[in-house]
């Protein structure tokens, strides 16, 4: 992700309704499992792996962009510098990889898989979010650097020939993909929309996306795509 994407998201990422409700997801998902140790693979600023803290994990980050690596230190996190193609950890060491929106970024995405998988224990998990939907393909995507989006088809299969169990694969963000796929295909709207958004506006977007924790969306076509899995 370019060094400006990663600020303006730092910078809004707090309040922000889609940065929130992500993390909730990630809270609810540690919810589940034995705290350990835990790495946060394309940190960003590392707001994620605050909440692996939150939540008793042993956490550590990993971040390829100078810019955000250095915002992740400054908010006190344990942060490399690193390729998640090559990481520079040994094998068996993590109970928890977590990757959100990242994959995408990548063209070799099937060896951050195999690495993700050699740096987990065996039993460890994986969460990973990643953008869905080749049909919703616009400018935003070209403007984050985006190289995919998935299908569950697709993210499942990745994983599953690095040698994981997947326990689920789930749409997030449905809600919205009408709304969100018309902004995005306005030609006034050309470009990146990680941006601020005025205060109503926001608790509405929210209100709206955090209906999800309670409705049977998943299997239906969303924005995002969520998967959980476990090493063997």
């Amino acid at each position: 992700m370019d060094p400006v994407e990663i600020k303006q998201m730092a910078e809004i990422e707090e309040s922000h309704w889609w940065f929130r409700e992500r993390r909730v997801l990630i809270a609810r998902e540690l919810r589940t499992l034995s705290a350990g140790r835990a790495l946060d693979i394309g940190a960003a600023a590392g707001r994620n792996t605050t909440v692996l803290e939150e939540h008793g994990w042993e956490s550590f980050a990993l971040e390829y962009d100078e810019s955000g690596a250095l915002l992740a230190k400054d908010r006190g996190i344990k942060v490399m510098r690193a390729d998640a193609t090559k990481l520079p950890l040994p094998d068996d060491h993590f109970d928890l990889a977590i990757s959100f929106d990242v994959l995408e970024h990548i063209e070799d995405d099937a060896t951050v898989a195999q690495e993700i998988k050699r740096v987990l224990k065996p039993g460890g998990s994986v969460l990973i979010a990643v953008p869905a939907d080749p049909r919703l393909w616009s400018d935003h995507d070209v403007a984050v650097s985006h190289v995919r989006r998935y299908t569950r088809e697709s993210l499942s299969k990745l994983f599953e020939e690095a040698g994981f169990t997947i326990e689920e694969v789930w749409s997030w963000n449905v809600l919205l993909r009408p709304a969100i796929a018309w902004k995005r295909k306005r030609p006034a709207n050309a470009g990146s929309d990680i941006e601020s958004v005025s205060p109503p506006l926001n608790r509405l977007l929210h209100g709206i996306v955090a209906l999800e924790r309670y409705l049977p969306v998943g299997r239906m076509p969303g924005v995002s795509l969520m998967l959980r899995a476990h090493v063997g």
